[in-house]
């Protein structure tokens, strides 16, 4: 059985997507991981103000803890990157 539901953590990454690290979870939950996967884009749009060369928005289960796993979660089509 899955989890109860999924958040967004967004993550800033090092240039090139590596060495990444959670800043924020954000408090949208969702029922599904499709639905979770649908608001990544708006996510990080909402929430690119973090100084990172690379912003990233991952779903994960909502009783992960934010560091838990995150080089295992499945990377999502948003990504922001700072220029």
């Amino acid at each position: 059985m899955g989890p109860g539901y999924f958040v967004i953590a967004i993550l800033g990454c090092a240039d090139g997507g590596s060495a990444c690290t959670p800043v924020t979870t954000l408090q949208t939950q969702y029922s599904s991981e499709a639905a979770c996967s649908a608001a990544t884009i708006p996510a990080l749009e909402a929430n690119s103000n973090f100084d990172y060369p690379t912003l990233v928005a991952r779903c994960r289960s909502a009783g992960a803890p934010v560091g838990d796993n995150i080089q295992r979660d499945k990377p999502l089509s948003g990504h922001a990157r700072r220029g």
